[in-house]
């Protein structure tokens, strides 16, 4: 059985991919296809390209109106609509704004008017949705995806491998995993995830055959501001980053849905684990006073 590893850069973050097939030529086309893949969701869903399917929403949007959306980005958006609706709120594509005060280099804590104000352009519940259509009744909002693509992108690899043929690999978009199938030898890869106090060392070594592993957290970016550190990771309804959690590891079946759930567990601070665990999916968690705790054993 030939064995392909390769590694690449795409959605600003590195990414790699180990399959294994019996045809080293099928496992090159394969790369090449999962590759171009990733790279047209990119150039589809960035905030950074002009061109970009989102960027012309987010056109709209700032001026009010309505966009015809296709049947991939509608399919994103009833899942991010599904996601506000079970998170009461907490995940809201309409929150980027957000990032405009909490901007990297601010030197002091922003005033409840300075978050008043974008706050009032925040709100998924504001817009029209009729699965198709987009309506932004009120001028100067902004959508992002960035919670819900990159997994979605994993997602997608995962099953281009499978109906390839390819049982027996992962990928990995950065650290947003999700497994096409266990090892040859049909043991289970061992993912190791990282503690947020210790991101230098091996962290905890998780066996997953099936499913997806994702993470969020608010160690990589943040605000220290007056001795305190303030996450990235924004309440949509009250504006202030989260404080309580470092870090959230969720197994799921897919790895749009362990992102999106890693991410309210986080904004539900105290509550997070709990929440996950009546969803059945298993997590580790780490708060920013170092406590850690949950159970995470992700089936095989």
């Amino acid at each position: 059985m030939q064995h392909l590893a390769h590694e690449f850069k795409a959605m600003g973050t590195p990414c790699s991919f180990q399959l294994h097939a019996h045809g080293s030529e099928q496992l090159h086309r394969l790369a090449q296809q999962l590759i171009a893949d990733v790279q047209r969701l990119e150039a589809k869903y960035s905030r950074y390209r002009p061109d970009s399917v989102l960027s012309q929403i987010n056109q709209v949007a700032m001026s009010g109106g309505s966009v015809t959306v296709d049947e991939e980005t509608g399919a994103l958006l009833h899942y991010a609509d599904t996601c506000f609706q079970q998170s009461d709120g907490l995940f809201d594509i309409t929150s980027g704004v957000l990032a405009q005060v909490w901007h990297k280099g601010r030197t002091d804590v922003p005033s409840q008017a300075e978050l008043d104000a974008p706050l009032a352009r925040v709100g998924w519940g504001r817009l029209q949705w009729t699965g198709a259509e987009l309506v932004f009744p009120l001028p100067g909002m902004q959508l992002d995806l960035g919670g819900i693509v990159k997994e979605y992108a994993a997602d997608r690899l995962a099953s281009m491998c499978r109906e390839a043929g390819v049982h027996h690999g992962f990928i990995n978009l950065g650290g947003d995993l999700c497994v096409v199938g266990p090892q040859p030898s049909g043991d289970p890869w061992l993912v190791g995830i990282r503690s947020p106090q210790d991101a230098a060392g091996d962290g905890t070594r998780v066996p997953v055959s099936v499913g997806a592993l994702a993470s969020s957290g608010d160690y990589e970016r943040f605000l220290h501001i007056g001795g305190q550190r303030y996450g990235h990771i924004l309440n949509p309804l009250t504006g202030w980053p989260t404080r309580l959690m470092a870090s959230i590891t969720v197994w799921a079946p897919l790895c749009v849905m362990a992102g999106s759930a890693a991410t309210i567990a986080m904004l539900k601070e105290d509550e997070g684990p709990a929440w996950l665990d009546e969803l059945g999916l298993p997590c580790r968690w780490e708060k920013c006073n170092g406590d850690a705790g949950g159970t995470l054993q992700a089936p095989r």
